[in-house]
């Protein structure tokens, strides 16, 4: 008899970027990222696409939020360059930043030589119950990201329920 291991929560993927949002190139970033927070025992309740326009990503950010799931994880937009505004507008959405999980992902991807992530001004904090980051768009800056996030986030989620308590 094999036993399930438990519902680590409920999550939600935003992919921030141009030409996924406009349908002009396919999302290989969705899959794997609900792969991974799928065998990190998340129920993945969608893939948004939307475009590296301010207005877009809050509205995507506001409405996981509000739509109660317990981790957002936005892939995208969160380098340098104009475009890149993801981390501008999670700031303006979270209730309270958790500066050391940014740190530690960064700091993992330097450590294997994921430069984007090293480079990324990527976000992670608390808005309402909802955990929400920001992550690098490569497919190794998720793959570093995520081993080094789910751990992190399940307790974060455990704590914001209040069941450990």
């Amino acid at each position: 008899m094999e036993i399930e291991a438990p519902l680590a929560g409920r999550a939600l993927v935003v992919i921030v970027d141009d030409r996924t949002a406009n349908s002009s190139e396919q999302d290989s970033t969705g899959p794997l990222v609900t792969e991974l927070l799928t065998e990190a025992g998340f129920l993945v309740d969608g893939v948004v696409a939307v475009t590296s326009d301010e207005v877009d990503v809050r509205n995507a950010l506001n409405t996981a939020v509000i739509g109660g799931v317990d981790l957002v994880v936005s892939i995208g937009g969160t380098g340098v360059s104009p475009r890149d505004v993801t981390p501008d507008v999670t700031a303006e959405v979270l209730d309270r930043e958790i500066p050391g999980i940014s740190e530690a992902l960064r700091s993992s991807g330097i450590a294997a030589g994921t430069l984007d992530a090293g480079l990324s001004r990527g976000l992670v904090g608390v808005s309402g119950s909802t955990l929400v980051v920001n992550l690098a768009s490569s497919r190794a800056a998720i793959r570093d990201g995520m081993a080094t996030l789910t751990p992190l986030a399940k307790q974060v989620i455990t704590d914001l329920s209040g069941l450990d308590a």
